[in-house]
């Protein structure tokens, strides 16, 4: 916190991957409007594609989508700055996504070009060991393109202490481990899901309930809705991501906090797409414009929806009913170089 204001940080590419960010991107966020003021690079650092944040230490994490892919650690200062903790490297190509154990006591990475899953401890601090696993995916899926071998692209730990989940574009699988946290290696919970073939499975979202969970299809354009079990994923149902005609290339994906709303953001159409959760079905009660053509990420907080379009050089706000769950904009696109990721 700093004063009334929330201060988030934004994730971009740099020169390394064509982008036109310099690192990581503070910005301070008014609860109340929601208005962002951004207040510069706080940490020069190639390609930090990605960030998540230490559930209980002051520790900010980003993995560096690189042909050499890296995980990068800062402390955070109650103004937003950043210092350096170290660098290590994740064992594989393009690592796209990383996420924190509940207890903080371990970070999870997602190689997207390598194919595999990396872990690494965390100490007292927050500050990451050496590397204590590497789990590679094999195979591929049925688009010559895209899926011509494994793309690990989330990993999505149970806050209730059951199976990690590893989404796999390139394979289309979602991946089940248990972790052995004396060792801090992951040990395999079989089956793994298969989805439809050329699904390319992108990013799941949890719901509150804990029981049932919503996976994008980037290349397929679906969301599939599964009951989480003991014994693995069970679809329940499948509708298309976007009501728009055009190219559909899905990305983010989250529940609204109270349950009742889904959202996913359309790169090629630019929109956000809200389900409402009511019914059996996802039922798709809006489709909102979200500023530009290729909205990567998104992220709630409060009332507040912040839309990260990558090319258009944007993060758009956006405040959002709490009784119809659409979000509405708020104010003017906030001028952000290729941004990836927002952490609020």
């Amino acid at each position: 916190m700093a004063g009334q204001h929330e201060v988030v940080h934004i994730g971009g590419y740099t020169a390394e991957s064509d982008g036109r960010a310099e690192g990581i991107v503070a910005a301070r966020r008014d609860p109340t409007t929601g208005a962002l003021t951004p207040l510069g690079t706080v940490a020069v650092t190639p390609s930090p594609s990605f960030l998540a944040r230490h559930p209980g230490q002051p520790v900010l994490y980003a993995v560096n989508e690189l042909p050499e892919g890296g995980l990068s650690a800062f402390r955070v200062a109650p103004d937003g700055g950043l210092t350096a903790l170290g660098v290590r490297p994740t064992g594989g190509a393009e690592p796209c996504h990383l996420a924190i154990a509940p207890d903080g006591r371990h970070v999870f990475v997602a190689n997207y070009g390598g194919g595999s899953l990396a872990v690494f401890p965390l100490d007292a601090d927050g500050v990451p060991g050496e590397r204590t696993d590497l789990v590679r995916h094999e195979g591929h899926g049925a688009d010559p393109e895209r899926q011509k071998a494994a793309h690990c692209h989330m990993v999505s730990p149970d806050p209730a202490g059951g199976p990690l989940l590893a989404v796999d574009l390139g394979t289309d699988s979602v991946y089940r481990y248990d972790l052995d946290a004396a060792s801090g290696r992951l040990v395999p919970r079989g089956p793994r899901l298969r989805t439809p073939a050329g699904t390319g499975p992108r990013h799941l979202a949890r719901h509150p309930d804990g029981r049932r969970c919503w996976l994008v299809g980037e290349l397929d354009a679906t969301v599939t809705g599964y009951d989480l079990t003991p014994d693995g994923l069970r679809q329940r149902v499948r509708v298309d991501a976007s009501g728009r005609t055009g190219h559909v290339q899905p990305a983010g994906v989250a529940v609204g906090p109270d349950g009742n709303f889904l959202y996913v953001s359309n790169r090629g159409v630019g929109t956000v797409a809200v389900f409402a959760l009511a019914g059996e079905t996802p039922e798709l009660v809006a489709e909102v414009d979200a500023g530009g053509g290729w909205p990567r990420h998104f992220a709630l907080a409060g009332s507040h929806l912040y839309v990260a379009d990558e090319r258009a050089d944007l993060v758009r706000v956006f405040r959002v009913d709490p009784g119809s769950g659409v979000p509405e904009p708020v104010g003017e696109p906030v001028p952000m170089a290729s941004p990836t990721c927002v952490l609020v």
